[in-house]
Formats: C-alpha cells, sequence, structure tokens
C-alpha cells in the first residue's frame, strides 16, 4: 500500500492573548526591542533628514512643527511593529507580509519629513521650484500615509500574534 502526501490545509489556533492586549504579555526582550528599535530609527530617519541637529546633515529649508511629531510616532510604531518579529521562546509564530507595509510606511515618513530640495528624486523630477510647489504640499498627506501603513501593519501583527498554524486533521 502506498501513502501519498496530500497538501493538508491549515487551521488557526489560539495559543495566547490576541491583538492589543498581547502586548501586556510580552517579555523584557521584546521591549528591549521595541526600545532599542524606536532608537534606530529615530536616529535613521532625523540625522539625515536634519530634524535631529547634526553637523553632517543639514537642510535649508527649516524642520516643519509637525516633522517632530511624525518622527515620535514612526519610531515608537515601527519600534513596536519590530518587537513582534522577535520569536516568543513558547509560541512558534507564522506571520508574514505585514513587514513590507511597515518598510513601505518608514520609507514614507522619511520623505515625509525630509527637506523637499534636500531630497535628489524629487530635484531631478520636478526641479526646485517643482520641489517647492508640488512636493512641499504632498509632504503632510505622506507622513499621514505612513503613520497610517505602520500602524495597520502593527495591528495585523498583533492580531495574529496569538494564532498559529497547525495542520486541519484529515477526514
Amino acid at each position: 500500500m502506498e501513502i501519498s502526501e496530500a497538501p493538508v490545509d491549515t487551521v488557526s489556533v489560539e495559543s495566547g492573548p490576541v491583538g492589543w492586549a498581547s502586548m501586556l504579555a510580552w517579555g523584557r526582550r521584546r521591549w528591549l526591542v521595541a526600545l532599542g528599535a524606536a532608537g534606530v530609527i529615530t536616529l535613521a530617519i532625523g540625522l539625515p533628514t536634519d530634524v535631529i541637529p547634526n553637523p553632517v546633515f543639514g537642510r535649508p529649508i527649516p524642520v516643519t512643527w509637525w516633522s517632530y511629531p511624525v518622527l515620535a510616532i514612526t519610531a515608537v510604531l515601527g519600534g513596536l511593529l519590530a518587537a513582534t518579529y522577535v520569536r516568543d521562546r513558547s509560541v512558534v509564530e507564522h506571520l508574514d507580509r505585514p513587514g513590507r507595509v511597515g518598510g513601505i510606511g518608514g520609507l514614507l515618513s522619511f520623505f515625509a519629513v525630509g527637506c523637499p530640495v534636500c531630497n535628489k528624486l524629487v530635484v531631478v523630477a520636478l526641479g526646485t521650484t517643482g520641489a517647492r510647489q508640488w512636493f512641499e504640499p504632498l509632504q503632510p498627506i505622506l507622513a499621514v500615509a505612513s503613520i497610517l501603513l505602520l500602524f495597520v501593519a502593527l495591528r495585523y501583527r498583533l492580531r495574529a500574534s496569538g494564532v498559529c498554524a497547525v495542520p486541519a486533521s484529515v477526514s
């Protein structure tokens, strides 16, 4: 008698807190990763855009007032999102895809808080005047879109955090 390996469907089984409540169950390791990632994100976006003043980078156009809260929110959401990728020792997680959404959100934050005439791609595409007239007014929209994408990615990861795929029983 020959045994064939047919594809097995999977079902989700809850194995812990799901959603925002799952953050309450995080261990020290995840919170340290969230804090560290938030710091790295703050520096990775804040230094080259000169939102955090430094001697290496500069910008001819002053930082907008809303760049600071956008940078802070991006760092917090990005740090929390990064912490969802830390494997819990007691549960094997089966989560994919929201990393792309979060990555796009982080990239949009970079463009949102950056100097419009310092962005070489924008200046090549639109010229300096076009960067000020067309791209600069779009930056707040990019900021909101980036925060929404990071929020959606984090929400997806947290909703799936207490669920793992297990093979369905074969009837």
